[in-house]
């Protein structure tokens, strides 16, 4: 893998760290991606489904989830891992992220995870193949291309430091300050650097200095590599030896810091785990020393870094290997941005057109698209192109719903309130408000109830026995007219439809199971049309790939009563406008149906 990163590169957050993602957000628009380097985040004990992030002057949804393992099953091409959580988690996460696969980064800002568990978490990462960066670490970049979080701080610094394109240096480092100071230094005295990484400060870290540097020697972005190490450990022997057998043959520039360690005359313990010399070996000097005789660029001081910098990259743009960077055109992120109220996922109505989930309606309204109103429900409901058999049974079951006749609660109240003057819009609510647990709820509760049971591996006899204990009839069971001898046709006709056109209904099959043994008790313990309704659409979603938490989600939210509403909007309609046609009078309803019981106030 000669590029750690690209433009394309998609990273998943672990932990919902606001500021960071934001900062990723405005680097992506800066620069100008096409897509979000945030493809999702994973917030375990968050309570929404998503979170608004500013895309420049807009906003942008980003999808929230409890796992990693469902995040990246919604976005199986984002392959680095931001593993934002604390030293408690971290390990757990990334060692799930790792067994889990697909990742080929993963970064960890935790430090303190213990030593024991590091040392085991970065083993099975070599072992798979992974790049991991951390623990303690402020992340990597790949300038014009992909950031991790708060590398680089802020815009204003990550344009000063030439951060926002590529350069030509490869810089590693342990400290993520000091790493933002290099950028800054190279910026100054340089063209910037082509790819960055804070290896972490903790005592094991997981890809070290030289896995970085080989890396950076395959990448032909860059041209020269910068290494800052610092007093402790020997990693930096591992560079000597690549530069030594000529695996490493570009340009080093290097310094270790904590060379004032020889004016102490007891051990010194500075700011990372692992910056503490146990032998001479590992003290700075000895390692600066080490390195200038192989041939590295050593500096006299950190103080001379710049002028070494400077001098490496003249001598390499002399000699042709260098060449002037044109500046890219740039986008601007506002100081000022204001987020929207709405937001919405299913239409859109700013261009020539307005559209239904990216379809122009033109595509799908007019009769030679062969497009119904299955289609379109399909689209603005599910945001889903819908495959022929499923519009057409969700045709069949708004046909199947339309209406029942006058009697029935909702229409009787439309027609009433169309008598009393009101317009077709408010006859119609008032039909609608009828709908409820007693009218079309069926449709739900058959779903919920059935499905629960199937899940469940319940026989019918053990389901009959379940709701009775819960004290709730069977929904979708029953019928006041059809029975057996008598079927309703319209769940013949629904149940013929979806034999010949499902690719399987197996909660319908379990459904005409329990009709079996209700039927023996009572025959008009029929499985009725709204029932079978209900069990034919988990029967469609579960044949159209639906995970069956989305499926809870579509019964527990209403959208199978949405269903009937749709329907019976129809059947309202018409019947108010029946009335209005037949210029039918004020209703009154007869007394002699009314039974009256009034005795006489008591006196308090």
């Amino acid at each position: 893998m000669a590029q750690l990163f690209t433009k394309d590169t998609q990273a998943i957050f672990w932990n919902n760290n606001a500021s960071a993602i934001q900062r990723m957000l405005d680097y992506d628009f800066v620069i100008g991606r096409k897509t979000p380097s945030v493809a999702a985040i994973v917030a375990p004990t968050a309570d929404s489904k998503f979170q608004k992030f500013f895309w420049g002057g807009d906003e942008i949804m980003i999808n929230l989830y409890k796992t990693t393992a469902e995040a990246k099953k919604d976005y199986p091409n984002a392959d680095v891992l931001l593993n934002f959580g604390s030293f408690r988690t971290a390990y757990d996460v990334t060692m799930d992220a790792l067994n889990m696969g697909g990742f080929n980064t993963i970064m960890i800002t935790a430090e303190g995870i213990p030593e024991r568990l590091a040392r085991k978490m970065n083993a099975v990462a070599r072992e798979k193949n992974v790049t991991v960066i951390g623990p303690a670490t402020v992340g990597a970049i790949a300038p014009g291309a992909f950031k991790i979080a708060n590398i680089g701080g802020t815009i204003e610094n990550i344009i000063n430091s030439k951060l926002h394109r590529a350069g030509s240096c490869g810089l590693v480092t342990r400290s993520g300050g000091l790493f933002n100071e290099l950028s800054n230094i190279i910026a100054i005295n340089a063209d910037g650097i082509a790819e960055g990484v804070a290896i972490g400060g903790d005592r094991f870290v997981g890809s070290v200095f030289i896995d970085n540097l080989l890396r950076m020697q395959d990448n032909p972005e860059v041209k020269y590599m910068l290494l800052l190490g610092e007093v402790g450990g020997t990693e930096e022997y591992k560079v000597i030896d690549a530069v030594k057998s000529s695996r490493i043959t570009k340009p080093i520039i290097a310094w270790c810091i904590g060379t004032i360690a020889k004016h102490y005359s007891s051990g010194v313990q500075f700011g990372h785990a692992g910056a503490s010399a146990n032998a001479e070996r590992e003290t700075a000097d000895a390692k600066n020393k080490a390195m200038a005789e192989v041939g590295i660029y050593v500096p006299e001081s950190f103080n001379d870094l710049p002028n070494k910098i400077a001098e490496v990259y003249g001598k390499l743009k002399a000699d042709g290997v260098i060449s002037e960077i044109p500046e890219p055109a740039m986008n601007t992120v506002l100081k000022v941005r204001r987020s929207k109220q709405f937001i919405c996922t299913i239409s859109d109505d700013r261009g020539d057109e307005a559209t239904y989930a990216g379809f122009p309606i033109s595509s799908v309204a007019t009769p030679d698209t062969g497009k119904g109103i299955g289609d379109v429900i399909s689209l603005l409901w599910f945001k889903k192109q819908y495959p022929k058999w499923a519009t057409q049974f969700i045709e069949t079951v708004i046909k199947t719903v339309a209406d029942h006749g006058p009697a029935v609660s909702g229409a009787h109240n439309a027609k009433v309130t169309a008598r009393a003057g009101k317009s077709v819009v408010e006859s119609l609510v008032t039909g609608l408000l009828t709908i409820g647990p007693r009218f079309g709820g069926a449709i739900d509760g058959a779903a919920e109830h059935f499905k629960y049971a199937n899940d469940n591996n319940l026989s019918p006899a053990e389901f009959l026995n379940h709701m009775k204990k819960e004290g709730i009839p069977i929904p979708g069971i029953g019928h006041r007219i059809k029975s057996l001898r008598n079927p309703d046709l319209r769940v013949v006709g629904l149940k013929k439809f979806a034999a010949e056109h499902f690719p399987a209904t197996p909660l319908l099959d379990y459904a005409l199971t329990v009709e079996q043994l209700t039927t023996s008790k009572k025959d008009n313990l029929i499985l009725n049309v709204d029932g079978t309704i209900g069990i034919l659409m988990v029967d469609m979603w579960r044949a159209l790939g639906y995970s069956e938490t989305e499926i809870d989600e579509f019964i527990s939210s209403g959208t199978l009563n949405a269903f009937f509403i749709a329907g019976r909007t129809i059947g309202f309609i018409g019947h108010v406008l029946d009335e209005k046609r037949l210029a039918m009078p004020m209703y009154r309803h007869p007394m002699d149906d009314i039974l009256y019981q009034v005795d006489m106030a008591e006196e308090i």
